[in-house]
């Protein structure tokens, strides 16, 4: 996508990609940052077919002037998480942001050490500056945003997706109702395309308010998932706090709810559209007119911070409540 839209930009002048985008077509080696011939010859794709690899901030050419009316340069390019990740300023070690749209995406930053995981997670390029290259591991949750759209758009129990929140704060503390929401499979750590969605522990006192607490916690407790298998394959972190963004984000509730289930804090940032923010800043730093790695991160800034409040053993019993729903969800 990113080397069709820089080349129809330039006007066939330039045909190049990022490393970030590179390292998501099966086709380059993300260890030698360059484009892998074993794997070239085993899906015959020529390599004069494909595009040169630049850093994420780099020389990308300008715009054809006969488009915007000015030749603009590019000077910044990143997949979506990738931009992400920098717009919110994980850029040390052990850092972990997670991103809440239609699915979910968490990515630790691992730093110059790629970790090859043993748990299910994929070892990714987080950005590569300078000539550097900085990894992540990450893990990729299929459905999130889009529980909270078929709840109101298939079971039409709110009108708006923001209802959500407060229609959950009002639902019975003492069932306990877990909704896997595996529409089209499960991601990570499971990957498990077979698996089908499904409610449980439902009574007949369970109504919207119990369904929609069970969608947002569903979130919650896959971000979990993906968590604990980070800590497992990699070791080099300290505390936990986890960065958020993405539309489910401004729901107080959800997020109070995963700093209890995380049982770590969870930041969310002023600026919310931090892929934005993040393919910006590559531009803006590039041109120099934007200040530099540790000026941008000093510059992020924090709207909200939720600290866990839940009891040690009410979150045990939860957790062990989900595993058990995940278990009995799953083909094989």
């Amino acid at each position: 996508m990113d080397s069709f839209l820089i080349w129809r930009l330039t006007g066939g002048k330039v045909h190049a990609s990022d490393a970030t985008n590179a390292g998501r077509t099966l086709l380059f080696d993300i260890a030698e940052n360059q484009w892998d011939k074993g794997l070239l010859d085993l899906f015959d794709v020529p390599a004069a077919l494909l595009p040169e690899v630049k850093d994420c901030a780099d020389d990308f050419g300008v715009t054809d002037p006969t488009l915007f009316g000015a030749a603009i340069p590019i000077l910044g390019v990143a997949g979506d998480q990738h931009a992400a990740t920098i717009g919110q300023a994980c850029f040390q070690p052990g850092m972990l942001k997670s991103t809440y749209g239609t699915g979910c995406f968490a990515l630790l930053n691992t730093g110059k050490d790629l970790v090859r995981s043993k748990n299910r997670l994929l070892t990714t390029i987080a950005y590569r500056l300078d000539g550097e290259t900085s990894y992540a591991l990450e893990g990729s949750i299929f459905i999130a945003g889009a529980a909270v759209q078929w709840i109101r758009d298939g079971l039409k129990l709110v009108k708006h997706a923001s209802e959500t929140g407060p229609l959950a704060r009002t639902s019975d503390p003492s069932q306990n109702v877990y909704m896997v929401p595996a529409f089209v499979g499960l991601g990570a750590p499971w990957w498990d395309a077979e698996a089908r969605g499904a409610i449980y522990g439902l009574t007949r006192n369970s109504g919207p308010a119990e369904i929609a607490r069970a969608a947002l916690e569903a979130v919650c407790y896959q971000t979990r998932d993906l968590l604990e298998a980070m800590r497992k394959d990699w070791k080099g972190g300290g505390d936990t706090v986890l960065r958020v963004d993405g539309g489910m984000v401004a729901s107080d509730w959800t997020m109070q709810f995963l700093a209890d289930v995380l049982d770590a804090p969870v930041d969310r940032p002023v600026i919310l559209e931090t892929t934005a923010l993040g393919a910006a800043w590559l531009a803006g730093a590039k041109a120099g007119v934007w200040p530099g790695m540790t000026e941008f991160a000093a510059s992020w800034a924090r709207d909200k911070r939720f600290e866990p409040e839940m009891d040690a053993a009410e979150r045990r019993r939860k957790v062990k409540g989900w595993d058990a729903a995940v278990r009995r969800t799953l083909s094989v």
